[in-house]
């Protein structure tokens, strides 16, 4: 028998209730027939077709065109704390499970994959980083933060603090204000600098002003890829941020790893972290724009390098920007492809959900046609398994990663 409800109703169309019904979590502004009650911001609500019925209960954002987040579709449950410990459970085990030892750096809650709307938990160490970005794990969150931690302590993880990375314009746009530091319910180290081990490889990690939650964890297994790859070769690391793919590359045996990135903190950062794994006498750090650069390679007429990684950050967050990020992904992979010799091999990624895999396929052979080379495709990955895809969810699948030998 179902509860009895006790929460305002949001009622959706005909079109929105066809795509809830498809399985996905959002219902948007443009679906909003109608609200029953005086609901607040961030408050739950039930989502209901205009037939009346029941579609599922998820977090209002009155300022969002994302209007309701559902977070269940059982009319049954409650959402008190028994409820959020088993989802935070759920999405632990899972991880344990698809990440093994790996588990000691991994991405513990990767929002709507896991029923956490707008939320997004790292693990480095004992360091947790957590960025919010809607209104209602906003609410919420001074339950889940302690939750999350016991449910570690448990299983014997030692949790010594939660930094909170919300420096970030997109809250603007669930009315959230910006900020970081750390989650004063929970105690916490003095620094947010530490240390982690990644594929055998050390690195620094800044919590409080690396990129995002402070170093990118999706591409755990491709970097592991690429180690495999780099014995004995020349590689050149575009985009090279912190230097994780050029320390893989090597670790792995490459003769020898020219690391590029245009900001100079970065490269500071790569050479460091290079530095601590006594890897710095096979690397050179080169601070430019790879927009510039592979053209002037190339127009040097060698061949100095057989294995070429582009890992760029998003060139496009929106589908309006689409065209233009394209054209940046075939410069590049184009420049790449006729600076090397034959033979020579191409890591190749996009982190856009914008640029979905039959866009970014199509684009490289278009350079490669232009380039007048063939592609030998090695394998294509995506992002590692802490990061579930959902398939009725299509932006959780955002990851593209391409290995190829030019031909």
């Amino acid at each position: 028998m179902k509860a009895e409800r006790i929460y305002p109703r949001v009622l959706v169309t005909a079109k929105g209730a066809r795509w809830a019904d498809n399985g996905h979590p959002w219902i948007y502004e443009s679906d909003v027939a109608g609200v029953e009650g005086a609901p607040e911001n961030g408050a739950l609500v039930d989502a209901v077709s205009e037939k009346g019925k029941y579609l599922g209960t998820g977090f209002l954002s009155e300022r969002s065109k994302i209007r309701v987040r559902l977070i269940s579709r059982n009319a049954n449950d409650v959402f008190d704390e028994a409820f959020w410990r088993r989802r935070i459970r759920y999405a632990w085990d899972y991880r344990k499970a698809v990440m093994g030892a790996d588990v000691s750096c991994c991405r513990v809650i990767f929002g709507e994959a896991d029923g956490f709307p707008g939320l997004t938990v790292d693990r480095f160490g004992d360091l947790l980083v957590a960025q919010t970005l809607s209104v209602g794990m906003e609410r919420v969150k001074g339950m889940l933060f302690p939750l999350l931690a016991d449910v570690l302590r448990e299983d014997g993880v030692t949790v010594a603090g939660l930094y909170e990375r919300n420096d970030v314009v997109i809250r603007e746009r669930e009315g959230l204000p910006q900020g970081k530091g750390w989650f004063a319910a929970l105690p916490h180290p003095d620094s947010p600098i530490t240390e982690i081990r990644e594929n055998g490889v050390y690195y620094s990690v800044d919590v409080e002003n690396g990129q995002k939650t402070g170093f990118f964890l999706d591409q755990k297994y491709n970097r592991r890829a690429v180690a495999q790859l780099a014995g004995g070769r020349r590689v050149l690391d575009c985009f090279t941020h912190t230097g994780s793919f050029a320390l893989n590359a090597a670790m792995g045996g490459a003769e020898g790893v020219t690391a590029v990135d245009v900001s100079e903190s970065a490269i500071a950062m790569a050479r460091a972290n290079a530095e601590r794994n006594g890897l710095d006498d096979r690397m050179v750090f080169l601070c430019a724009d790879v927009f510039d650069l592979l053209p002037t390679l190339e127009a040097q007429g060698r061949k100095p390098f057989d294995f070429i990684i582009l890992d760029p950050p998003a060139f496009t967050k929106s589908r309006e920007t689409a065209d233009s990020a394209e054209r940046g992904y075939k410069e590049i992979n184009h420049r790449a492809m006729r600076l090397l010799p034959r033979g020579g091999y191409l890591a190749t990624a996009s982190c856009s959900h914008f640029m979905p895999a039959e866009r970014f396929e199509r684009m490289l052979r278009a350079a490669a046609r232009d380039a007048k080379v063939e592609l030998r495709q090695i394998e294509m990955r995506q992002q590692a398994p802490d990061h579930p895809i959902l398939w009725n969810v299509p932006e959780t699948d955002y990851l593209k990663f391409y290995l190829f030998q030019v031909v």
